[in-house]
């Protein structure tokens, strides 16, 4: 689900609902940006050996100043974006390998990212 920060930032909740042993919490809900899904994204790509779906497109343009819209906080537009989050944090949750992956455990169930992590497996 995403919605707006006070401080004019669109952020998403990310809600994992598993019985997947691998995973410590069975239920967890965070707040991420998109650059939070970008680093997740870098971060598998670096150390997995998975293939890693794209996520939705940059918006350049439409932080563009003078637009005859709403440009990032347009409704059709968060919600489009948060469609292609979902797709793609669903794709990675899924996918067998990625479930080990410690970046994937800290996105989905620590409140903040520390950016600073060793990378590794997760042991069960």
């Amino acid at each position: 689900m995403c919605g707006f920060q006070s401080n004019l930032q669109i952020s998403c909740f990310a809600s994992l609902q598993t019985n997947l042993p691998i995973f410590k919490l069975k239920e967890s809900c965070v707040r991420r940006r998109y650059s939070d899904f970008e680093w997740l994204k870098n971060e598998l790509e670096r150390d997995s050996k998975i293939v890693v779906p794209p996520l939705p497109g940059k918006a350049l343009k439409r932080q563009l100043p003078f637009r005859g819209d709403e440009g990032i906080f347009e409704e059709s537009f968060i919600e489009e974006r948060r469609q292609g989050l979902e797709q793609f944090i669903n794709k990675i949750a899924g996918h067998p390998l990625a479930q080990n992956e410690r970046c994937l455990h800290m996105f989905l169930q620590e409140e903040t990212i520390d950016r600073n992590y060793v990378p590794g497996k997760v042991r069960q």
